[in-house]
């Protein structure tokens, strides 16, 4: 699960922001921007949307997808 640091509204605009995968302020930040460009960590990919919740993640080291739900500042 990760937690919110920053984020705007909008059905797949609620995942725009800074998302942190634990409440531990050393853990790995996603930055999510409204472009479709993720960073996470230190590296760049790019993200979409897919159907049923899906979030697709593409970067130099791969495709990951993920199965997503954003309540408040919760995913």
């Amino acid at each position: 699960m990760l937690s919110i640091l920053a984020a705007c509204g909008g059905p797949s605009r609620e995942i725009v922001g800074k998302w942190r995968t634990s409440s531990d302020p050393n853990s790995v930040v996603w930055e999510f921007a409204d472009n479709g460009l993720v960073l996470i960590g230190s590296t760049r990919g790019r993200y979409r949307f897919g159907d049923n919740d899906r979030v697709k993640i593409e970067t130099p080291f791969g495709t990951s997808v993920y199965q997503v739900t954003i309540s408040r500042d919760h995913m």
